[in-house]
């Protein structure tokens, strides 16, 4: 006759120390667990609560610029060091950890309009309105010591005097060639004082330009005559161009989809593009109410953030039509460059008001270390929310946010003008002959043509 018996080892349930915790086993049968699903989305519920009570996206300003700030760029070198450029001409680089100035970069007369490293990080290019291009070395980011010999920063590398004024200026990802836009796209060299190379197709103002983080000879660009332009230096002449209806403000790629690009426009919204089908858009972007200033993608490629003249900044996903966390505080002015961290973790934006601020890039995150146990228990409610997150009151706690009057009012007139704008579409669709006015999607209705 066989008898079954429970055997355990006391080992498996004995705390090695008195400070451990008790090993508590469970059996994850659903027979035995009828309530799961409630409990869970109680859990769900009360994590969503939370998120709400602790969010305190803000971290703080960094002050010291004396006119508004008009770029910003990453030191790839450190991740704490960032650089600013301000209209009057200062040049700072900032340390993100203390929020404290390390060095001044002065000698441009007119506003500094564009600002990039390269891509070891021992070089910073600026250029703006004064029609100079300018090399400084970058300093290392650390409290120098008086024995030390004190190498003079403030002085550039090199100055490249030229016949226009700058508007934006990016370097290769991997290369020694960087890229100036104004009346035309220049190609510098860092050892020329002239432009290697040069591109022009139609007369107006280039405002912006980036080259792909894939494939180092591609960049793209955006003018005044509300085009975007693909180029390749291996090519002579450009590649590709679209025509929108509203002007591009700025460009940025998809470091993680290297053909992919989304672009921050005048009419309020972004664009995401695929650069080998530019006859309509990926992605619209859409929450802002005035145009959109800059946006930057984040080092994982997943999320963007834009600054927007209507005073917020804004985080959306990279395939979301909507924002989903918005920035905004009562003294910061109109938004005109933002960036994020290079570890992805914090937002740092400028503003009219000369100041830089920093914000957390998950407005709830907890700083500082994590235990392992704590670690585990924010990936289990994360995952909790993201099971629930289509149930109505999850679902409206996770998607409130409070909005200045300003804004609120704003994005409702907004709403009833593009409402109206449908409203007419259809009308005139219904009363013309079958087939002779077309239904465009949205994507496609602001592009107004394509040329090769």
């Amino acid at each position: 006759m066989k008898v079954k018996v429970i055997s355990r080892s006391t080992e498996e349930f004995t705390r090695e120390r008195s400070q451990d915790l008790q090993k508590v086993f469970h059996n994850y049968d659903p027979n035995l667990r009828t309530h799961e699903k409630a409990v869970e989305y109680t859990r769900a519920l009360n994590a969503a609560k939370l998120e709400k009570i602790f969010a305190r996206p803000f971290v703080g300003a960094m002050d010291g610029h004396i006119d508004a700030i008009s770029c910003m760029a990453k030191n790839p070198n450190n991740l704490k060091g960032i650089f600013s450029g301000s209209m009057d001409g200062d040049i700072r680089l900032w340390d993100i950890a203390t929020r404290k100035t390390v060095r001044q970069f002065p000698g441009h007369e007119g506003a500094v309009r564009g600002l990039t490293s390269s891509t070891d990080g021992d070089m910073l290019i600026s250029c703006g309105t004064d029609c100079t291009v300018r090399l400084w070395k970058v300093p290392i980011l650390k409290i120098m010591d008086p024995n030390e010999s004190n190498e003079d920063y403030s002085k550039p590398l090199a100055v490249y005097v030229w016949k226009h004024a700058f508007w934006s200026v990016d370097h290769q990802w991997d290369g020694t060639l960087f890229a100036t836009a104004g009346a035309q796209v220049d190609i510098w060299d860092h050892n020329r004082s002239e432009p290697i190379n040069t591109f022009e197709w139609g007369k107006d103002t280039v405002i912006s330009v980036r080259f792909n983080p894939g494939e180092p000879d591609v960049l793209a660009t955006s003018a005044s005559d509300r085009s975007i332009t693909l180029y390749d230096l291996r090519m002579s002449s450009p590649a590709r161009k679209i025509i929108m209806r509203t002007k591009t403000n700025k460009i940025c790629w998809n470091p993680m989809e290297p053909m992919n690009f989304t672009a921050a426009n005048e009419d309020c919204s972004c664009y995401s593009y695929d650069m080998r089908k530019l006859d309509e858009a990926k992605v619209v972007h859409k929450d802002h109410v005035s145009a959109v200033m800059d946006i930057d993608y984040s080092p994982t490629g997943r999320e963007f953030v834009t600054g927007s003249y209507d005073r917020t900044v804004r985080i959306f996903p990279y395939n979301g039509d909507h924002s989903r966390e918005i920035y905004h505080t009562k003294r910061m002015q109109r938004v005109f460059c933002v960036r994020y961290s290079c570890d992805g973790s914090y937002v740092i934006s400028g503003s009219d008001d000369t100041n830089l601020r920093l914000w957390k890039a998950k407005a709830s995150e907890q700083m500082g270390v994590l235990l392992p146990r704590e670690r585990k228990k924010h990936e289990y409610l994360d995952a909790v929310k993201e099971r629930y997150k289509h149930l109505p009151e999850v679902k409206r706690i996770v998607r409130h946010r409070h909005l200045p009057k300003p804004i609120y009012k704003a994005a409702a007139l907004r709403r009833t003008m593009i409402e109206a704008e449908n409203k007419k579409d259809k009308r005139r669709r219904a009363h013309s002959a079958p087939g002779s006015v077309s239904a465009q999607p949205f994507r496609k209705r602001r592009i107004l043509k394509e040329e090769e």
